[in-house]
């Protein structure tokens, strides 16, 4: 997923939570397949917490500490989303100087 001598910002973090990134110009490599498998899965999981996030906020009778733990889980799914977009955004950068 990255252009030639580019890295692609993996969808987890390393030690001390910083990034992690893959160098690679193997598309269908193990690593690069890993980290679209976990973007899809994280995308997926934003998208339940988000429905989830609907009905809890319309409902009258929802406990404080269930919303806490919503509010909780879904700033962990914004990150990984951000992540995402970061990653995927800068392909977007890297291919559109690629294709001029």
């Amino acid at each position: 997923m990255t252009a030639q001598g580019e890295l692609r910002l993996l969808p987890w973090s390393g030690p001390g939570g910083n990034p992690c990134y893959l160098s690679t110009d193997d598309r269908d490599g193990f690593m690069s397949r890993l980290a679209d498998n976990i973007e899809s899965v994280q995308l997926g999981t934003a998208e339940e917490l988000l429905e989830r996030a609907s009905e809890t906020l319309d409902d009258q009778d929802a406990d404080p500490e269930e919303k806490r733990r919503l509010a909780k889980e879904l700033t962990g799914a914004l990150r990984d989303v951000l992540r995402v977009a970061i990653s995927r955004g800068h392909l977007l950068t890297v291919n559109e100087r690629t294709s001029i």
